[in-house]
């Protein structure tokens, strides 16, 4: 099996620290919060960067949880700027009615010191989809488990689709966070072990524009491929795009688009029959908020909190429509 990296990564390097949702950092994400909010305080939730979808998809779900519980819900937008985060939750740790933080860093080992400083403070800080030094809790993904399994998924399918032929495949990855890169190594490791006759080219992308360009770059390159991985839904949908306008049918029985994550627009079209976008692995929007919020509203009011993982399902056209609604 032949891997290369391709220099898709241009806009996805431009995505990282400007595609983000404007506004100030630590900002609350709208709505009133409950008359008790004042006395009991406030919990805050940061993400490295508001432009994935799935993300966005969850905040609206916390912000009920945290509210109807008497907390305000306050959030920020680090734009994928470690440093920013940083400053964010020191900003948080000085407001004085901050009771927890959650977070997914943009680069975990940036935030054990400022983890250590609301642990001296009295203020429990827990992990979203990671963990790292001095986190009291998390609720936890096992990416690298995840991607095996996708990558395990399309092995089977090319095997059985293609049998020995050479096939080129376009992985569209992001390593520069422990989410992208050990999604990214279970899906490549799981490609390596099915001893396939592939030809795969890495691509270095976050966005859905950063997929469509890849997916542009990659065709330049290798016109026949017929397999698309991601290891999110944002590229992934970037990549159905392009490909759909460059005419590729939607129901190409001779292509393969499996990745992880999926929100409701991803949703909608692997629901339809017959269509190539085959497979997601996700755990839904919904799911995921609750987890957080109630550890995040837990840890405000000092009750016990530990890890707990939230599985991951394969969504195809037949139980695309029940996650749909799950969503709501």
């Amino acid at each position: 099996m032949k891997r290369t990296r391709a220099l898709s990564g241009g806009v996805a390097l431009a995505a990282a620290a400007a595609l983000a949702l404007s506004g100030c950092t630590s900002d609350s994400t709208g709505g009133d919060a409950s008359s008790g909010s004042e006395a009991k305080g406030a919990v805050a939730m940061s993400f490295a960067g508001l432009d994935i979808q799935i993300w966005n998809d969850m905040l609206p779900f916390m912000e009920t949880i945290v509210t109807d519980a008497g907390y305000e819900f306050v959030t920020d937008d680090p734009k994928w700027n470690a440093q920013t985060q940083v400053q964010d939750w020191e900003s948080w740790l000085v407001r004085g009615d901050i009771k927890a933080i959650m977070g997914y860093p943009v680069q975990s080992d940036a935030m054990v010191a400022v983890t250590t400083q609301a642990t001296d403070a009295g203020i429990p800080i827990l992990g979203y989809g990671s963990t790292w030094d001095g986190v009291t809790a998390a609720v936890t993904l096992d990416h690298e488990a995840d991607g095996k399994n996708a990558g395990e998924k399309a092995a089977e399918w090319i095997a059985e689709t293609y049998g020995d032929e050479k096939v080129d495949v376009a992985f569209l990855g992001w390593p520069d966070t422990d989410l992208g890169r050990l999604r990214g190594q279970g899906m490549l490791d799981a490609l390596d072990a099915a001893d396939l006759n592939l030809d795969i080219t890495e691509h270095k992308v976050l966005s859905l524009d950063d997929g469509y360009a890849a997916v542009q770059n990659q065709l330049n390159a290798a016109p026949d491929t017929k397999v698309w991985l991601a290891i999110a839904n944002d590229p992934a949908l970037g990549a159905y795009q392009a490909l759909t306008d460059s005419g590729v049918s939607p129901t190409d029985d001779s292509m393969l688009l499996l990745n992880l994550d999926a929100t409701d627009a991803e949703l909608e079209v692997i629901m339809e029959p017959d269509s190539f976008w085959r497979y997601a692995y996700i755990a839904p929007a919904r799911q995921l908020a609750e987890a957080n919020a109630q550890m995040l509203v837990d840890a405000a009011e000092g009750e016990p909190v530990e890890d707990q993982s939230v599985p991951v399902t394969e969504v195809t056209s037949e139980n695309a429509e029940d996650f749909l609604l799950a969503n709501q």
